[in-house]
């Protein structure tokens, strides 16, 4: 199905499919498997230390011969170390996120890796294409984490309808065979998933944040933090709630963060910490492995998209 698909051929994986960045939750065993189930695993490098992320690549190589990329957060002080740590190691992808990646895109692109940035307008996907990226993910708000203001399944067929040089990968709010049918229907070359993901055994998070998300309705999951400029999508709980009661009193952005961190206690305590998660997470009700996630979501695209064909004929 997807042997002249240009995502597969520029990464060398099996799927269009590849697993969010996420930081604090996509390290090796989740990226391996990911890998090794045909799509790219990609390590959430965040704002972590040079030494970990190198410990993190090697453990990875250690469980998958397959290839797979590492998430850079431009914010992170540690960027440039991050940068020569991804060279030596001579991964083949690197996604970013989080500010410009022009400063660093030389460097790679010498060591002749390839750069697919983040970004949640057309108008930066449109940059990343003229800035001679080789590919783009264009991210809606449906997503968990930080979210732009317009929706998946509006700005992928925008961006594709201006952006023909390199592949437009569809994210936020992907999760099944249906959602992955229509991210191919309305331009993307491939997705990019990340809270399904979680909720998979390989997946290093609790389970009780695993089953958080299992257990969540579309009602559950809600935006904090619009007022500062970053709003984030999440899981209800007492956390989020008491942020909801200070963003009525307007505070200022130092105080909600104090609030988060302050209950950030363990990931067992599910109640005290931000469970990041995408509006997807009303549709995810079973922990999966990785490889039955993939195969059931191109399985499944494949004879939707099969039966498309044939009413259309």
């Amino acid at each position: 199905m997807f042997e002249n698909n240009r995502l597969v051929k520029l990464l060398n994986i099996k799927y269009p499919i590849i697993q969010g960045g996420m930081a604090g939750v996509s390290e090796s065993v989740l990226v391996a498997a990911v890998s090794n189930a045909g799509g790219l695993g990609v390590i959430g490098s965040g704002f972590a230390s040079p030494e970990w992320l190198l410990d993190e690549i090697q453990k990875t190589k250690k469980l998958t011969d397959k290839p797979f990329g590492v998430n850079l957060l431009m914010q992170n002080p540690n960027v440039a170390d991050l940068v020569k740590i991804i060279i030596k190691e001579k991964i083949g992808v690197v996604f970013t996120g989080g500010g410009n990646p022009l400063a660093v895109a030389p460097y790679l692109k010498q060591a002749k890796i390839k750069i697919i940035p983040v970004v949640p307008t057309v108008r930066l996907a449109k940059k990343m294409e003229q800035s001679q990226m080789d590919a783009v993910v264009v991210e809606g708000l449906e997503s968990g984490g930080h979210i732009g203001e317009n929706t998946t399944f509006c700005l992928v067929p925008q961006a594709s309808n201006i952006i023909k040089d390199i592949p437009v990968i569809a994210a936020g709010g992907i999760y099944d065979d249906r959602t992955f049918a229509a991210a191919l229907i309305v331009g993307a070359e491939g997705v990019q998933i990340g809270t399904r993901f979680m909720a998979t055994e390989e997946c290093q998070i609790h389970n009780n944040y695993k089953n958080a998300i299992v257990n969540a309705t579309d009602e559950d999951v809600v935006v904090i933090g619009r007022f500062t400029g970053h709003p984030i999508r999440a899981i209800k709980n007492r956390l989020t709630e008491n942020i909801k009661k200070m963003e009525e009193k307007n505070p200022f952005p130092e105080e909600i963060n104090s609030e988060r961190f302050a209950g950030n206690k363990g990931m067992e305590n599910i109640d005290l910490m931000p469970i990041l998660s995408g509006i997807d997470a009303g549709g995810i009700v079973e922990i999966k492995t990785c490889k039955e996630v993939i195969e059931e979501i191109v399985f499944g695209a494949e004879k939707i998209l099969n039966s498309g064909k044939k009413l259309l004929n």
